[in-house]
């Protein structure tokens, strides 16, 4: 048991320590090409294009809910 545990403890140690290192391995902020900002475009496109439709069903809905009662409503009596 005791040996298990030192083992993953190892493995999580050296995993992260790896990931530190190749994330800081030759990056910087320069480094964005044209179709990394394509992709953030296209991203924000998508999201102003389902505002859209979005933006107008809320204004139904409260429309809908803030309105006035055209007629009661009964039941027939049998």
């Amino acid at each position: 048991m005791k040996a298990n545990i030192i083992t993953t403890i190892g493995a999580l140690l050296g995993s992260t320590a790896a990931t530190a290192s190749a994330a800081t391995a030759g990056t910087g902020a320069d480094e964005s090409g044209l179709l990394i900002w394509a992709l953030i475009g296209f991203a924000v496109l998508v999201v102003l294009l389902q505002a859209i439709p979005a933006t107008v069903m809320l204004y139904a809905m409260l429309k809908g809910v803030f309105a006035p009662a055209d007629k009661t409503v009964s039941l027939p009596s049998a």
